[in-house]
């Protein structure tokens, strides 16, 4: 059997995952990362996008939002501030923030924040996605 370690993903309200897996997949500041056991130790910004847990032959994806990842060789901690499974994902409203999010970006009218509505709008994808 592959190497597996210890993954917690927490948020403020709950504990969204803890068990074991062979990896992890997710987006952070910096880019992508997909890490296994006996990684060397790092810290990470999380990005909005979707988080992949593998489960020997299986999968789980969830929509990630921002947080932090702390890597360990054989514990992984994730703290996000959202993060949420595909059945939990209202798909009509986050279709609805993913084109609310397009129409401020093109609109490009100056009192709108372009930071605030780019995050809206890979927050809305990360949603769209893992419901994928």
């Amino acid at each position: 059997m592959a190497d597996v370690f210890k993954l917690k993903v927490v948020t403020p309200e709950r504990v969204f995952y803890e068990g074991e897996a062979g990896m992890v997949e997710l987006s952070t500041t910096e880019g992508d990362i997909g890490v296994y056991a006996n990684h060397i130790p790092m810290t990470a910004i999380v990005a909005p996008g979707v988080l992949k847990i593998h489960e020997g032959s299986d999968v789980r994806k969830a929509a990630l939002h921002s947080g932090f990842i702390e890597v360990l060789p054989q514990e992984i901690t994730i703290m996000a501030e959202v993060v949420e499974w595909p059945d939990e994902i209202d798909v009509k409203r986050a279709e609805e923030a993913r084109i609310r999010a397009e129409r401020r970006l093109k609109d490009n009218q100056a009192e709108i924040d372009v930071l605030r509505a780019k995050l809206a709008l890979k927050r809305a994808m990360a949603r769209l996605s893992a419901k994928q």
